[in-house]
This record gives C-alpha cells, structure tokens and sequence, in this order.
C-alpha cells in the first residue's frame, strides 16, 4: 500500500510539473532571450523546465513526511494505516506542495530576471546602438 501511495504520489507530481513547465516554457524563453540574446539563452531555457521538474518533484514527494506510514513515530506507537481518507488527504497535499516548490523557484528566477533586466534596459539607453 505504501509504494503505491509513493508511485501515486510520484505521477501526480509528474504530471503537476509537466502542466507547469507547459504552461511557463514561453515566457521563460522569452525573458532569456531577452536577457541574453545569444544561443545560449535556450540552454538556459532547458535547464530552467528541468529545474521545475526536480523542484516540484522534489517538494510533492516528501519521502520525509510519508515515513509515518511504514515507521512508527516513538517506540511504542503504531504505523498509521493508509485510509482512503489518508489517501485523499495525501495527493492533494502533493498537488499543493509541488505547486508551491515550483512557485517560489518561479518567483526567484522572476525576481532575478528583473533585476538583470532593469541594469540590461540601463545599459541600452545609456548606450543607445549605432543606426
């Protein structure tokens, strides 16, 4: 019952990830474009949907937290079952963890990105190109 609740868990991470990499692949691209205006900036960009993927995974899946339910919490206490209750309450905690690891990761690139691009808009209008 566990390894299914982990495998369950895994897959709703998963496909959580894969909508918001879908949903986020343009304007990341565009922002590095942007920002960098070489080649290098769809590199950037994979590493970017790779980084949402392990983040999200990374914060859906808590290994550390579902442990309650093949170990006991103190020497004489019990293994809680997995209800169906547990079950519910369990992908819905993964939906909402693996949302939030990948919005504050997104808010740090975007965060970032605004401030390289407010000194990059700087540069050019201090040195407008030559026509």
């Amino acid at each position: 019952m566990f390894i299914g609740l982990l495998v369950v868990n895994f897959l709703i991470a998963l496909t959580v990830c894969f909508i918001v990499a879908r949903v986020f692949r343009n304007p990341i691209n565009n922002i590095l474009h942007r920002l960098i205006q070489e080649e290098i900036f769809a590199t950037w960009g994979k590493y970017m949907v790779f980084a949402v993927y392990v983040v999200g995974i990374s914060g859906g899946v808590r290994i550390w937290d579902l442990e309650k339910y093949i170990t006991p919490r103190n020497q004489g206490g019990v293994i809680l079952d997995l209800t169906t209750d547990r079950w519910v309450l369990e992908v819905y905690r993964t939906v909402i963890e693996t949302l939030q690891s990948i919005a504050w990761m997104l808010l740090l690139f975007f965060m970032f990105a605004l401030i390289a691009y407010v000194i990059v808009r700087g540069m050019e209008m201090r040195h407008p190109a030559a026509k």
